[in-house]
């Protein structure tokens, strides 16, 4: 979340200030950057990342819910959270500003609600083997339709950019604004593979908490990570890993990387105990979904402004940084002040 909210803005432009013809940061900023179709960079895993990582709150909350409240009652709190995710996600893309023909109904936070809710209803029916043939079938039969079903406009079975099965399904079928005028990334069709990644996150959860020690917990997440990153790879010659379509080769290697980094930070925060570093990273992650919106009305950035000026040189790296920082000091308000905005 800190490097949506800004801190890869702020990165970029020290990069670019103080090592404008390096070759490392060239790369560093490469990864900072989605890729524009087919392969995968850093900035690429965010977004799936925070799915997963979803799944995992839900494999740990829903049993404590069901246990107070029951299933039923359960069930319609995700289907509330979804609706207030989803209605949250068109008013952060601008809502009714430009019309009701110019709505955008699907985006980042409606994939999340949408993708979270799922796989906790499935999490609330299946036990573990059910889930695990559940991803499957999301996978495989994502997969298949790209493979089986032509583009009725075009007859085309692959991948090409606005000329595949789900671009036209988002085409066809999908109101409003499109991100990219005649498909969206974050499409309807799209939107099966990314309950599968947040499925992963639930089993991922579970894992924690029955696999008995730190040590196995740890060993497990990283083996079943680095299995679901080669397995992605793998695939990728046949299904290729593309962010802006979810591919199925796409989830295994955002999964993978997500379940090496959670084994990774898991080591060093809670069985070592090396935690005071994390402290403005657990500032932000107390507040997510708020901060998301605030950033996307451009507050912090207008702070920023305020304070350093326009992003134009000789001073315009300054602005980035003090963005951040504005966003850094009022995520640690909240958190002193214990204000907890949940959804």
């Amino acid at each position: 979340m800190f490097w949506i909210l800004g801190l890869h803005e702020a990165m970029n432009a020290l990069l670019h200030k103080f090592f404008p013809d390096s070759s490392c940061a060239k790369m560093l900023i490469a990864q900072f950057q989605h890729k524009d179709w087919a392969g995968f960079t850093f900035y690429d895993l965010i977004f799936p990342l925070f799915i997963f990582l979803a799944g995992i709150s839900q494999a740990i909350a829903l049993p404590r819910r069901v246990e107070r409240e029951g299933k039923s009652a359960a069930a319609i709190h995700l289907l509330q959270r979804a609706l207030i995710l989803f209605l949250l996600g068109v008013f952060y893309n601008n809502g009714l500003t430009n019309g009701w023909d110019q709505i955008r109904w699907l985006g980042v936070l409606q994939r999340i609600g949408i993708a979270s809710a799922a796989a906790g209803l499935l999490s609330l029916c299946l036990n573990t083997r059910g889930l695990i043939i559940t991803t499957l079938a999301l996978l495989i039969g994502y997969a298949a339709l790209f493979y089986l079903v032509p583009v009725p406009t075009s007859g085309a079975r692959g991948f090409e950019m606005g000329n595949n099965i789900a671009n036209y399904v988002d085409s066809m079928v999908v109101p409003g604004r499109l991100h990219q005028k005649t498909w969206d990334p974050e499409g309807l069709l799209s939107t099966l593979p990314a309950i599968a990644s947040a499925v992963l996150g639930v089993l991922a959860g579970r894992w924690i908490q029955t696999s008995g020690s730190p040590e196995r917990t740890v060993l497990g997440l990283l083996t079943g990570g680095l299995v679901l990153v080669f397995a992605g790879w793998a695939w990728h010659p046949f299904f290729p890993v593309i962010k802006k379509i979810w591919t199925s080769s796409y989830v295994l290697v955002a999964a993978g990387w997500s379940a090496v980094l959670l084994a990774l930070f898991y080591w060093v925060i809670d069985v070592k105990g090396w935690s005071s570093w994390s402290t403005p990273f657990l500032w932000i992650g107390a507040n997510p979904i708020a901060l998301y919106l605030l950033a996307g009305m451009q507050l912090f950035q207008k702070a920023g402004e305020r304070i350093a000026g326009k992003a134009s040189l000789p001073t315009g790296w300054l602005t980035p940084i003090a963005t951040v920082t504005v966003l850094l000091l009022f995520a640690r308000w909240l958190s002193r002040e214990k204000i907890f905005i949940r959804i």
